[in-house]
């Protein structure tokens, strides 16, 4: 469990504190930054898998950064489209004899489970493959990375414990420290970041299997 350790650790690792404030400004402006940040993740996830000794990476405000983060926003929304194509019969047949909202909401929560499942599945192979190469194909493999996952689930599974744990901490423990939900979001996507990077990267620590 090592890989975990590192993961958790790593966002503060050099205390970039300039990262820091340029990923919280994001988070706070998601609907109008979210492909900058996504393309951060991105430049995250390759500057662990080159040397995660280094900790997170400045900001690098270029082209690439815009590229990557629109690459990665389609992938997610690839992800997205069969459940909210689903969202809406799946509402009407709950709605029976209950409001239309409260309907609504269970649907969402009903298809969040599968949704994330499909994530955990397609994005942390495919978001280190994308960074490594710059191959947009890579990001768009969801057969592809189901494949790596078959062909090294035991790595895959620590690196998905990683990151779900990683997001639990960031959402329900930064509110509950008083640390704040914005930081804690940020946290959470450096820890994926560098989960997602041991599982391209070149030459591993047989401890972190």
């Amino acid at each position: 469990m090592k890989l975990v350790a590192d993961s958790f650790g790593w966002p503060f690792r050099q205390r970039n504190v300039a990262s820091w404030v340029v990923g919280m400004v994001a988070v706070v402006l998601l609907p109008l930054f979210f492909i900058p940040l996504f393309g951060y993740a991105v430049a995250a996830t390759r500057a662990a898998e080159k040397d995660p000794a280094q900790g997170p990476p400045a900001w690098p405000f270029t082209t690439r950064l815009i590229t990557d983060g629109l690459w990665v926003s389609l992938a997610v929304a690839l992800t997205l489209l069969p459940f909210a194509l689903l969202w809406g019969p799946l509402s009407d047949l709950l709605g029976r004899g209950i409001d239309p909202f409260t309907a609504g909401v269970v649907a969402v929560l009903v298809l969040a489970l599968p949704w994330g499942l499909l994530a955990l599945l397609h994005m942390p192979h495919a978001t280190a493959a994308f960074a490594t190469s710059g191959n947009p194909r890579d990001m768009l493999d969801l057969a592809g990375a189901v494949r790596r996952v078959r062909g090294d689930f035991a790595t895959w599974n620590i690196v998905a414990a990683a990151i779900v744990t990683g997001w639990a901490v960031g959402l329900a423990c930064a509110g509950l420290l008083c640390v704040g939900l914005v930081p804690g979001v940020f946290y959470a996507i450096l820890v994926s970041a560098h989960a997602a990077a041991a599982l391209d990267r070149k030459s591993e620590d047989p401890s972190t299997r």
